[in-house]
């Protein structure tokens, strides 16, 4: 992939925070809002609020 992205979800405001790196953001959104891996740290705390992604170029 040529691009990938950094992004922070969250519960809520003020709330948990979770940080991740993707290379498709719109899959790997709709996989926390949905709740695929039940186990993971995600789901776990409900963060299912994007709030900030940035992308970046190729990775070296």
């Amino acid at each position: 992939m040529d691009h990938w992205y950094v992004y922070i979800m969250s519960n809520r405001k003020d709330g948990v925070l979770y940080i991740g790196l993707t290379s498709n953001i719109e899959e790997r959104v709709k996989e926390h809002k949905l709740k695929v891996y039940p186990k993971s740290f995600t789901a776990k705390y409900n963060c299912d609020k994007l709030m900030y992604f940035e992308e970046f170029g190729k990775l070296n």
